[in-house]
């Protein structure tokens, strides 16, 4: 663990970085262009592959279409009409006829080439020639023939011969042209299957590609293949546009079908053909992923360096300040913010010089005052154990409010003088206990004059407030108030629950002397200032109060309020939140 935060240095950071981004920058291009012109080679290909196809098929057509050509010449030859219009009438065809009509279509066959041979059929299926008495019922199936009767005069190609697999038969029906094209017969022909080989479509293409092809009719047989020795050609057909392995090596299937005769055309191109171009790309872009990731490497590793040297030279003139060595670096850097950096080291290194010798100094003068915070902290005690004897002497005579009295001191000394970290923050009961002895000795101290009275439930009691807020305004309620007036004077001091929700509020009233408006906004505007002015002292007590409410409560609470009115006596109130009290209930009244 150890090693690794060794490891974790700036310089490697960076140097990480940079490689992680190269790395992540490299790859995502060479990803997105592998893809993109992978895709592109591919479809070209494919469409090379789709337009020899085409090419196929359409010399396919012309074969097909020269064969239509031929036996529709030969159903509406005038010497075949008229025999059949004959046989229509009723009257039959003699023998010497049907050897007409056979001339008649061996002069068609010695025009075309791979035409194998033609017979005619009457409606009846008699055959006309050849001159045999075969039936076209018995020469072949009963389906083909509804077939060629539902279509319509066309010629219709109905598959292999069922006696001679070598040839392929097409039909159609003779029509009498004069007679509203009435069915008259049938004419079949039989094409050799070398007729429909395709290869010579493939001749500028197969030595660069490898290509095959193969043909099949509607029913799946195969008409013509030149596709690898053990490909199941069945099997090809139903392939198109995936593929397929043969011999051990990946072929491309693409299939174009006949709309003429419904057959099927497949070629099968080599995968290799097609991804010739994309192992090239691959191959360029692994050999320039690796010449610019060496060339980033060295760049980012001499970037690292030159950021980090001018660190780390920093970093040992800081190490020497931990053997009390505070010197100035005095190497800068070229870069902006390195230079920078050096500069406010060597400026806090003057500053920290300027304050060590500060603080040796008044060490020195610490040092020579401890023993007088020493003995300063004896006078306190002293106070308390001389009150303490005040109280128990008095006990012993019999003056019970005399030693009250000694002990409502001896709670207020304490209290003020007890000044801890943990005692800066106090209850509201704590605050309005110290009040009372407060306001006790000041009860012993102007006779029958002064009468007061607490008013705060224990749920007010509980709210937390900083120390000594409270008494000061019942000092200045007493001294600017009740004294200032002719006879008996009330100080009522009350916590209640706030308007505003999780607050409460402290109202400390006199019906002393009071002051008017202009005395009120006066004492007001010297409160912000924080110094009042007066015959009875200097007013800091009261300024204090308004000052630490607004920097123990800064959004929370708007100071102190004050009203009053000439002759009718001063309320003095302020708000806190309400943290950790409650509603209040019941009073606690204190009445004296």
């Amino acid at each position: 663990m150890k090693k690794l935060g060794q490891l974790n240095t700036l310089r490697n950071q960076i140097f990480i970085g940079f490689m992680l981004v190269m790395i992540i920058v490299l790859a995502s291009v060479g990803a997105f262009t592998y893809e993109q012109v992978s895709v592109l080679l591919r479809n070209n290909a494919e469409k090379h592959i789709q337009q020899t196809a085409v090419q196929a098929m359409g010399k396919l057509d012309v074969l097909l279409g020269q064969i239509d050509t031929l036996t529709a010449q030969v159903a509406t030859n005038a010497s075949i009409q008229q025999l059949l219009a004959q046989e229509a009438d009723g009257k039959r065809i003699s023998f010497e006829e049907r050897q007409s009509l056979q001339q008649d279509a061996r002069k068609y066959e010695a025009y075309a080439t791979g035409i194998r041979s033609m017979e005619m059929y009457t409606t009846d299926y008699r055959r006309l020639f050849p001159l045999d008495d075969i039936s076209l019922d018995n020469r072949v199936p009963m389906a083909w023939i509804n077939r060629v009767d539902s279509g319509k005069g066309r010629l219709l190609w109905l598959g292999f011969d069922p006696q001679n697999p070598d040839v392929v038969v097409a039909m159609r029906h003779v029509r009498l042209v004069d007679r509203s094209f009435i069915h008259a017969g049938y004419l079949m022909v039989y094409i050799e299957k070398s007729y429909f080989e395709l290869a010579s479509a493939l001749t500028d293409n197969e030595n660069k590609t490898g290509e095959s092809m193969g043909l099949f009719d509607g029913m799946g047989q195969e008409i013509y293949s030149d596709f690898p020795a053990d490909g199941d050609a069945g099997m090809m057909l139903d392939k198109g546009g995936e593929i397929i392995a043969v011999e051990g090596e990946s072929y491309i299937a693409v299939q174009q079908e006949s709309e003429v005769t419904g057959w099927k055309l497949v070629i099968l191109t080599p995968v290799n053909y097609t991804t010739a171009g994309i192992s090239v790309l691959r191959t360029a872009i692994m050999v320039s992923a690796a010449v610019g990731g060496l060339l980033f490497l060295v760049l980012t590793f001499i970037l690292s360096t030159m950021i980090t040297r001018p660190i780390l030279t920093l970093i040992k003139a800081m190490r020497g300040a931990r053997f009390g060595l505070l010197k100035a670096n005095p190497n800068s850097s070229s870069t902006m913010e390195i230079n920078e950096l050096n500069n406010t080291y060597n400026q806090m290194v003057d500053s920290l010089n300027e304050l060590i010798e500060v603080v040796y100094q008044k060490e020195i003068i610490q040092s020579r005052t401890e023993l007088k915070a020493l003995q300063s902290q004896i006078n306190p005690h002293f106070l308390f154990n001389t009150l303490e004897a005040f109280y128990w002497e008095l006990d012993d005579k019999g003056e019970e409010e005399l030693a009250q009295i000694v002990v409502a001191m001896s709670g207020l000394f304490r209290y003020v003088i007890n000044r801890t970290d943990d005692d800066e923050w106090v209850t509201l009961g704590d605050e309005l206990d110290h009040a009372e002895r407060y306001l006790k000795i000041m009860e012993m101290r102007m006779v029958d004059r002064l009468v007061w009275r607490i008013e705060a439930d224990e749920e007010c009691r509980k709210v937390p407030l900083p120390k000594l807020l409270i008494q000061p305004i019942v000092e200045n309620a007493i001294l600017h108030g009740i004294e200032q007036r002719v006879g008996i004077g009330t100080v009522i001091l009350r916590a209640e629950p706030s308007s505003r929700n999780g607050y409460i509020r402290m109202v400390i009233t006199d019906d002393g002397r009071g002051m008017d408006t202009d005395t009120v906004f006066g004492l007001l505007a010297s409160m912000k200032e924080g110094h009042i002015s007066g015959s009875k002292g200097t007013g800091v007590g009261i300024s204090n109060v308004e000052r630490r409410l607004r920097l123990y409560y800064p959004s929370e609470n708007n100071g102190l309020d004050i009203q009053s009115e000439l002759g009718r006596g001063t309320t003095v109130m302020f708000e806190i939140p309400n943290r950790g009290g409650g509603e209040s209930g019941n009073e606690d009244d204190i009445d004296r």
